[in-house]
């Protein structure tokens, strides 16, 4: 088992690390593939820029650590034995991407995560308490800027989530926490809302269009003035509000 910590800037493929002190190891730039990384703590470590691909990190945590513009492929950070998830708490992950990984319960507390992308991930029991996705470019100037693109967010946690304006495409949200999030003017075009919580939340101007909305009671929300649905869609939000619907 591997103990030294890599250079930044350096390449590793097929190394387990167990044991490692990586508490402000400097790895910017360094890229791992297929390697095992188990009970870590990255203690204000810098990963800025840095590679992952093919890589188990279980029972890890991530501490003030800058993960800024990092990208991680096919990695997996969940461990089923323990149900235990990997912990990113007040970290930077501005412009990170995750493309195709089990995330399975995993914690971002207090993280920037503004302009971070995830593609395709696990993201099932996940929670975002105080996470933020927005960065202020003035005085007056703040933007939001987050992408979770057919991600599952089964039994997630992201009530009061920022999140107006972003994309959210073919994600799954059954029985997910959405109390007072705010959705408004978001793309969830083809998601599935079957079951989520949705109590004060804002759907404003939002694009709900092919997502799955039975059970969707539109009375529930904080705002939903110009949602966007189809057709279709229109009989089962009545239906979800008790009337009952006779198409003729």
């Amino acid at each position: 088992m591997a103990r030294e910590t890599p250079a930044p800037g350096s390449h590793t493929q097929g190394r387990n690390f167990e044991g490692v002190d990586w508490e402000d190891a400097d790895l910017c730039d360094a890229t791992f593939s297929d390697c095992t990384l188990q009970d870590a703590v990255f203690g204000a470590a810098a990963l800025r820029g840095a590679r992952l691909t093919r890589c188990r990190l279980t029972r890890c945590r991530f501490s003030h650590a800058d993960l800024s513009e990092a990208a991680f492929d096919d990695c997996v950070f969940a461990d089923p034995a323990s149900q235990q998830g990997v912990s990113f708490a007040f970290c930077k992950l501005d412009e990170a991407r995750f493309c195709r990984c089990d995330m399975t319960h995993a914690r971002f507390e207090g993280s920037d995560l503004y302009g971070a992308a995830f593609d395709d991930c696990n993201l099932l029991g996940a929670r975002f308490p105080r996470a933020s996705f927005h960065r202020a470019f003035g005085r007056k100037v703040v933007r939001t800027s987050v992408r979770f693109v057919g991600c599952n967010f089964e039994l997630a946690d992201l009530a009061g989530a920022r999140m107006p304006g972003c994309e959210l495409v073919r994600s799954r949200f059954r029985e997910t926490d959405l109390s007072d999030a705010d959705l408004e003017g978001a793309d969830l075009s083809g998601a599935d809302l079957f079951g989520a919580i949705v109590d004060g939340a804002k759907l404003a101007g939002a694009d709900l269009r092919g997502a799955e909305v039975s059970g969707l009671d539109l009375r529930r929300l904080a705002s939903y003035e110009g949602l966007k649905i189809t057709t279709e869609q229109q009989y089962r939000l009545l239906n979800a509000m008790g009337l009952d619907v006779h198409v003729e």
